[in-house]
């Protein structure tokens, strides 16, 4: 049964491949999709089959790509894997991508999540000229059931000059009433406040409005995100969590948080999850979240009832549990809100509501300053996100990571950070499976006596702290002590495999 409600709309219903000849080279184009959820299915990986025929012929053929955040195989992987793209902001997390990214094929620009919304309206990221956004229906007077991801998903329909539209019939129909879509987000100087005082609130509509007259294709489909299992919990993954529960329960005590915690930010991946998990098992009730993502351990939290309601712009679940958000979607729409990614990363929002912040890293120096972006300060991994929107703003900020990798042969705390995403001025707290570094004030160091103590591999201990003694008198005890030659020979004893040797 088709999704599309209007008639207007089902006389522009075409194919992925007409649709994608409307895309024209040198053109920047908006996609839909947010962490594997929601990204359209069928028109990008047209588009690279019309791309790859161009190259063959001799003729150049290449697009900017905006989005929300990282997508699938089926966008990133598909466009990057014929050199389609030259311009990609402002997240990723690709394999494919990525590699013509450190290639010098495609340009990359990484920029906090919700800067991206605000540099498209100003055009200081040039013209967008086509949107590609999937949806979950139209209703029959036009307006669009968004699918499972909202993302920058409004300011692509905004902005563009014409909209092409993948009605994805995977997506369950039940999702409609789950979505708040405010639109009263603005440039300076017409910013007003935002009326969000409580992760439940909700301000904005259930769909989002189109000027029908941009839509230039209609494609209706059915295919499920890509979605990829979580790791099983792990010994590292759960005295993560417990350090951090240990943490939030001694801030209860002292009481700095109430009872039920602040509202809860998550970022993407294993241990998050794990995290997540960690909370399940803890003493806390009645907790909210307000997130970018929705991972599967927060859907626990929410099965579970010690979490009221999720706010948040995107699923990020395993196939298992996509399956089951699709099941009982119309049970969920009352736990969680999806809001557009200017919502969800919003500074004023994330301040005002006091969120606890929890976010992965690559590395973090022994004085707090955290990358987040950069294998030996020149490969770019995947990119800020929004880790920096919730870092910079939380009323606590903390990041997790073990203490090593690559089995141990690499050090997750170093002397100086190959690359700095967070500066010690806004990370809080740093937690390892060896324990936690509460670097709330502290002098640098007093934090680099703790890091080292608390965070650091048994293993690396001795070299951290050779590092520090010997910076401290070679900086005669000034305010942070570095010796910059050291500091840098710290990252050159990689050895060509990316590994690094102990002694």
């Amino acid at each position: 049964m088709s999704r599309i409600d209007s008639k207007a709309f089902r006389k522009k219903i075409t194919t992925a491949e007409e649709a994608a000849k409307l895309i024209k080279h040198g053109t920047n184009v908006g996609f839909s999709g947010f962490t594997g959820a929601g990204y359209p299915k069928e028109t990008p990986v047209a588009l690279a089959k019309l791309i790859s025929e161009a190259h063959g012929r001799g003729e150049e053929f290449m697009i900017g790509c905006f989005t929300g955040a990282s997508t699938a195989p089926e966008l990133d992987g598909a466009l990057a894997e014929v050199d389609g793209i030259s311009f990609r902001m402002p997240y990723q997390s690709d394999p494919i991508m990525r590699t013509k990214i450190n290639a010098g094929i495609s340009d990359y620009c990484d920029i906090h999540l919700s800067h991206s919304g605000p540099q498209t309206w100003a055009g200081t990221l040039g013209k967008l000229d086509t949107a590609v956004i999937e949806v979950t229906g139209i209703t029959a007077d036009g307006q669009l059931i968004p699918s499972s991801s909202v993302g920058n998903n409004t300011t692509w329909i905004e902005a563009a000059d014409q909209v092409i539209l993948e009605v994805n019939s995977w997506q369950s129909i039940d999702l409609h009433g789950m979505h708040d879509i405010y639109e009263g987000v603005a440039l300076p100087p017409n910013r007003v406040p935002i009326p969000l005082t409580h992760p439940g609130d909700r301000i904005g509509s259930t769909t989002m409005r189109i000027d029908p007259k941009k839509v230039v294709a209609v494609i209706e489909t059915d295919a499920e995100d890509r979605n990829t299992p979580f790791k099983p919990l792990d010994d590292e993954s759960r005295m993560i969590a417990g350090h951090l529960l240990d943490f939030l329960t001694n801030e209860v005590k002292q009481g700095r948080l109430p009872k039920n915690l602040l509202p809860l930010q998550s970022g993407v991946g294993n241990i998050a999850n794990a995290v997540l998990a960690g909370l399940l098992e803890g003493p806390f009730e009645n907790l909210t979240s307000y997130t970018e993502v929705i991972q599967d351990g927060m859907v626990d939290l929410l099965d579970s009832g010690k979490m009221e309601i999720a706010s948040a712009t995107a699923f990020s679940l395993s196939p298992e549990y996509a399956h089951k958000m699709n099941d009982n979607a119309a049970d969920y729409r009352n736990k969680i809100i999806l809001r557009p990614q200017d919502i969800s990363n919003h500074p004023e929002m994330i301040r005002r509501l006091g969120v606890i912040a929890c976010n992965g890293m690559i590395e973090a120096d022994m004085y707090g300053n955290v990358n987040s972006t950069h294998i030996m300060g020149s490969k770019m991994q995947n990119g800020i996100g929004g880790s920096g929107d919730f870092t910079r703003n939380a009323y606590i900020s903390t990041f997790v990571t073990p203490s090593t990798a690559k089995g141990g042969a690499i050090s997750a705390i170093v002397p100086m950070v190959s690359h700095h995403d967070h500066t010690e001025h806004d990370v809080q707290v740093i937690i390892t499976e060896q324990g936690l570094a509460d670097l709330r004030g502290l002098s640098p160091q007093k934090r680099a006596k703790v890091i080292i103590e608390n965070c650091a591999h048994p293993a690396y201990k001795p070299m951290l702290q050779e590092y520090y003694d010997h910076s401290v008198k070679v900086a005669n005890s000034q305010h942070t002590p570095h010796d910059l030659h050291q500091a840098l020979s710290w990252h050159a004893r990689f050895l060509d495999t990316g590994t690094m040797a102990r002694s």
